[in-house]
């Protein structure tokens, strides 16, 4: 059985963010089985895809080191890029079922386009300790599935030196604890919005380039632009990642490139 690890969200090797994708089952191995992959591989996810009657329809779960999850872009990128590029399926558009719901994914230029739900953030006010725990105050927090805080400068983003056992007992008024976006208009001209991810609260202190995250980052920036179209930057030493996104009704298209790092073969298998 092979494995690919991808750099989703990359324009090039070493950048966004590596996943770990097992080629697809015709039945799911046990929870523990995956997750004990998962946690062998310790990459932010490992996706376990699952072949159904449609050869372009895939059912696709997503876990952490520590835990499964109900969504996450990067991971989904990477499987659209295994699918299509390392095992050959002719598909223009490729339909993944989810906990999250159906989600797509689709070639646009040399890289993808993603269609996600939506998660547009509500403006709440700063939770007990998230200031204290980010060591900077924000000028605005909202929630969506996460928290966001939003900072006046790009370079106070940059420079956050989280405490993150702090941090993951956090959730204000967020779906999830200790799930944290800091973010600022951007210094650069090049792209609208630096942004980075903080999640103790599923054992990834910091993520290089999070899919999920810019569902609530896409719908909140085109509303302060005025514009559905936001270019993001993920910024994270060494890394980071390149998004463009774009509000259609409820749902965000999600724009980004991934680059197949290692082929892999698992020696034991569930």
């Amino acid at each position: 059985m092979r494995q690919w690890t991808v750099d989703a969200f990359a324009e090039g090797p070493f950048l966004g963010n590596p996943a770990c994708v097992v080629e697809p089952f015709d039945t799911w191995p046990s929870d523990a089985w995956m997750q004990s992959l998962a946690m062998e591989n310790n990459q932010a996810e490992t996706a376990f895809l699952r072949r159904t009657s449609d050869a372009a329809q895939f059912d696709l779960r997503w876990f952490t080191p520590a835990v499964e999850v109900d969504l996450c872009g990067h991971a989904t990128l990477a499987s659209a890029h295994v699918i299509m590029t390392e095992l050959g399926v002719d598909a223009s558009t490729l339909t993944f079922n989810s906990r999250s719901g159906p989600l797509r994914v689709s070639r646009h230029g040399q890289g993808y386009e993603l269609d996600f739900p939506a998660d547009p953030p509500r403006q709440t006010g700063v939770p007990a300790g998230l200031s204290e725990a980010l060591g900077a105050e924000p000028v605005e927090v909202w929630a969506g599935r996460y928290l966001v805080a939003v900072y006046a400068d790009a370079s106070k983003v940059r420079a956050i030196d989280p405490d993150f056992r702090a941090l993951a007992a956090i959730r204000g008024e967020a779906g999830e604890a200790g799930h944290v976006i800091v973010a600022a208009l951007s210094d650069d001209p090049a792209v609208d919005v630096v942004d980075r991810f903080f999640a103790p609260g599923c054992g990834v202190d910091e993520d290089p380039a999070t899919g999920s995250a810019h569902c609530i980052l896409g719908p909140l920036y085109a509303n302060k632009l005025k514009r559905p179209v936001v270019r993001f930057a993920q910024v994270f030493a060494g890394r980071g990642g390149q998004f463009e996104t774009e509000i259609r009704g409820d749902r965000i298209l999600i724009r980004g490139s991934a680059v197949t790092m290692i082929e892999s073969r698992l020696r034991h298998r569930p």
